[in-house]
């Protein structure tokens, strides 16, 4: 047991040493951060209900504090709600808690420039055949079919128009792609036969002349309201990308990409952000690039599946998918074939933090109200420095008197408390550091005083075995190496039901708490399972190994186990018998 806690205490170093991960975050008050006061916004300008707010706060705080350790702070202060990230930058802040994460699946209807080509270019524009704008608007996003294909179940590399909408993401702008992407997809082309669908109507429009300018070359108005089409028309994305917007899921749609380059016409909402069951983070195992995996719910897998059919058996653009969040086209794939199974993929250009950040708020649900920002403000830790000096050197004395107490009462076995104890704390240290580095865990005052109060817990499993092996070896029976055996079955019966309702009490209060509660309670029951971890894998077998020795074995006056010590009587005739030969 000795040589595989050695082995843990080395793999938690060497993940911290190969992670460059040698100290603790600190939480708000001990690191400083940035607060946030977001204002809600209603349609009619009245105030919100206290029923949305109290749903906002629950599900910012789910983003900011998902886990419950990183020592982020929601409230409510009026109207308005208040956020405290400690270490975080106002920008990050505002875009974790400020977005309302609205997400629809809709059908693309048609596809344009996002915004009129400058005069400039028109004569190197002219020459393309305009009736091909709509699928050459994504010619050279969709040669990159792989990266954005919305489920595992596609064939990665078939179609000419694998990335509808890698625009958004990849910043290359349709009209300057038009001329390269009328040789790309015949190259690309798809066994789908989809290049033989997009060939008929391209011959037909290429009769008459038409205006490069005009955003209406090549769309087809079938099935799209006509007060739609003429806000299609009219839609410059370079001033205004619908950034925000709470789109209804009723009605068809106009949206823009992220990079403006890109507008396109949407059908009614197909699948909706509630039907999502779960949002992961992951990397793509053929391109190794980042990902949003999505799973979904009650009707969703139903609706996507229908969604998806649908696309797959329409012209282009009409084979494409799009997925808008808070009013923003973030991407649009070409479907390949019907998906079904309820899963689904959104890929991009994402690094590990923004597709960490889009599947946080994709999985905690859409905030009920818009909000704007009101202030910001970064926070000092001066106070907290001071707070975290006075908490360190608390815990530095009450170690203290608990070693001296165990040297004085317990003599050679009080080695034993220190060397459990010193164990203890690095045990603990790696993994604070650890859970840091990983899981966003960040040490604040209440999880500092959780752990001072844990050195008492950990103390007092060592003082049960203790006292136990002492009971036996009163009773004048049996050798220390008896006694040691004997008393570690009956002791650590006692440890583990006081450990278990220490950590069941630190688990409830850490999900009926929030903030520095919910943290303190984290702390406990973390150092309530070391505790367990240190009492069977070192200090049981530490004093097997001190029974072996003489010193103890024999009974030394300064081993704490001598007759003297055990306050034994003996009786007429009778002989104790705790040493060993």
């Amino acid at each position: 047991m000795l040589l595989v806690l050695l082995a843990i205490i080395l793999a938690m170093g060497g993940v911290m040493f190969f992670n460059k991960a040698f100290t603790p975050e600190y939480g708000l008050d001990l690191a400083g951060g940035t607060t946030v006061t977001l204002q809600p916004v209603t349609p009619n300008g009245s105030p919100p209900t206290e029923e949305s707010l109290n749903l906002a706060v629950g599900i910012i705080r789910n983003r900011v504090n998902g886990s419950g350790i990183s020592d982020a702070e929601v409230a409510k202060s009026g109207d308005n709600i208040v956020i405290s990230v400690p270490g975080a930058g106002q920008e990050e802040v505002v875009k974790l808690v400020g977005t309302t994460a609205e997400l629809r699946f809709r059908q693309v209807m048609a596809v344009a420039a996002g915004s009129p080509p400058p005069p400039a270019q028109m004569p190197t524009q002219a020459p393309t055949p305009a009736p091909s704008a709509s699928p050459t608007a994504t010619g050279k996003q969709n040669s990159r079919a792989p990266k954005s294909e919305q489920t595992a179940t596609p064939s990665p590399t078939g179609s000419p128009a694998g990335r509808a909408l890698s625009s958004a993401l990849t910043n290359p702008s349709p009209g300057a792609t038009q001329a390269p992407s009328d040789k790309k997809p015949a190259k690309n082309a798809s066994p789908s036969a989809e290049p033989s669908r997009s060939a008929a109507p391209s011959a037909q429009p290429t009769a008459p002349a038409m205006d490069p300018n005009d955003p209406m070359a090549g769309v087809d108005p079938n099935g799209i309201d006509p007060a739609v089409l003429k806000q299609f028309q009219e839609l410059d994305c370079a001033k205004d990308n619908g950034q925000g917007a709470q789109d209804d899921p009723n009605k068809q749609f106009v949206g823009c990409s992220q990079d403006a380059g890109t507008k396109y016409v949407l059908d009614k909402a197909a699948v909706t952000g509630t039907s999502i069951d779960t949002a992961t983070a992951g990397v793509d195992q053929t391109t190794g690039e980042w990902l949003v995996q999505l799973s979904f719910k009650g009707d969703g897998p139903t609706q996507w599946s229908k969604v998806t059919t649908t696309a797959f058996n329409s012209q282009p653009p009409r084979n494409q998918v799009a997925m808008v969040l808070d009013g923003v086209v973030i991407s649009a794939p070409v479907i390949q074939e019907p998906i079904t199974g309820g899963r689904a993929q959104i890929s991009g250009s994402f690094t590990q933090v923004t597709a960490d950040e889009l599947a946080s708020q994709l999985k905690f649900g859409a905030l009920p109200l818009k909000f704007k920002k009101g202030s910001i403000e970064e926070v000092s830790s001066t106070l907290g420095a001071d707070q975290l000096r006075g908490g360190l050197i608390a815990g530095a004395i009450g170690l203290g008197l608990v070693l001296v107490y165990s040297m004085l009462y317990y003599r050679g076995l009080g080695i034993v408390s220190v060397l459990s104890l010193m164990v203890a704390s690095i045990l603990t240290y790696q993994a604070v550091v650890i859970l840091g580095a990983f899981a966003g865990f960040r040490l604040s005052l209440p999880h500092i005083i959780g752990l001072i109060v844990s050195i008492g817990i950990t103390a007092d499993s060592f003082i049960v075995y203790f006292e136990r092996i002492r009971d036996e070896m009163k009773e004048g029976r049996r050798s220390l190496r008896t006694a040691v055996e004997v008393a570690w079955v009956r002791a650590r019966r006692t440890i583990l039901i006081a450990d278990a309702v220490m950590f069941i009490a630190a688990v409830v209060l850490y999900f009926l708490a929030v903030g520095g509660v919910a943290g303190f309670a984290f702390a406990m029951g973390l150092t309530t399972l070391i505790d367990i971890a240190v009492v069977f894998m070192f200090t049981k077998p530490f004093v097997a190994l001190l029974a072996k020795r003489k010193f103890f074995a024999r009974g030394h006056k300064l081993s704490g186990l001598d007759a003297e010590r055990m306050s034994l009587q003996t009786s007429v005739g009778s002989k104790p018998t705790p040493q060993e030969a």
